[in-house]
């Protein structure tokens, strides 16, 4: 499956600090390839639910990990997602609904996809910690109006706080990828924390509020060129603060959640 494992002792314990885990924390990691991490995070006596999709790694992991966790280590053998989105069953069953936090080297096939459906839509998931391709870390701390700015940064923006930890050249990893990455700290906000208009447009924290408002950020950014008032129509009562003339990309997640509340419908 291609990945590459993060190796460099240092950069794994540095990443398990960030997180600030101590005994008895939960932690779910997916891609533990072959225990590095996960032997950390053991060390430091968390219980660990450790996701693998690759056969081989999973048996390494069973076979030498999970004999000497004293029944701290939960392995969940296929792909962390459901369908590419929701989080799979079988790993909502070995967190069993209490307080985690993600630290993982995630794939990074599946990190932009699992850390949106984390920060939206489980508040029981306290922060994700995670190494990721600079390229993703970068749009998950771009402002409005910069390059790397969209989507995925104005999701996990709206209702968490991201912090880049650090750069991680390639020769950190075996065998060495082809790309730099970075380490982040993705913090949920206290609902103290969450503007007004990102509160109402979330709703109440269910489901189908927060898909909506995904689906309508999504479809903003799909015209990222054309001007607010050309997608959404002129003739409204714009909010305060809010041009629309502007570019979707010139928002901030709360001007994203304002407009979101101006309209019903829904996007392709």
């Amino acid at each position: 499956f291609g990945q590459n494992f993060l190796h460099e002792t240092t950069r794994i314990e540095r990443l398990v600090d960030a997180s600030g885990v101590t005994e008895g924390d939960l932690v779910l990691e997916v891609g533990p390839g072959t225990g590095a991490l996960t032997e950390v995070l053991l060390d430091r006596g968390c219980r660990v639910v450790a996701c693998e999709l690759d056969h081989g790694l999973a048996d390494l992991i069973e076979q030498e990990i999970v004999p000497e966790a004293g029944g701290r280590l939960t392995l969940v053998r296929g792909d962390c997602l459901e369908r590419g989105r929701r989080l799979a069953p079988a790993v909502r069953e070995a967190l069993g609904g209490k307080p985690f936090r993600l630290v993982a080297n995630l794939p990074y096939q599946a990190a932009s996809p699992l850390m949106a459906e984390l920060a939206m839509h489980h508040p029981d998931c306290r922060g994700q910690f995670v190494t990721v391709q600079k390229e993703v870390a970068d749009r998950l701390v771009a402002g409005p109006g910069g390059g790397g700015y969209g989507t995925l940064t104005a999701i996990v923006q709206a209702v968490a706080g991201v912090e880049r930890l650090e750069v991680l050249p390639p020769g950190c990893f075996w065998p060495p990828p082809k790309v730099t990455s970075a380490t982040l700290a993705v913090r949920p906000r206290a609902d103290a924390e969450v503007p007004e208009a990102i509160r109402a447009s979330l709703g109440h924290g269910d489901r189908e509020h927060r898909e909506a408002f995904a689906r309508f950020v999504t479809g903003l950014f799909s015209k990222r060129r054309k001007q607010l008032g050309s997608i959404l129509g002129r003739d409204r009562a714009w909010p305060a603060g809010i041009d629309p003339e502007a570019r979707p990309e010139r928002l901030s997640p709360e001007e994203l959640a304002a407009s979101a509340r101006l309209v019903t419908a829904e996007f392709e």
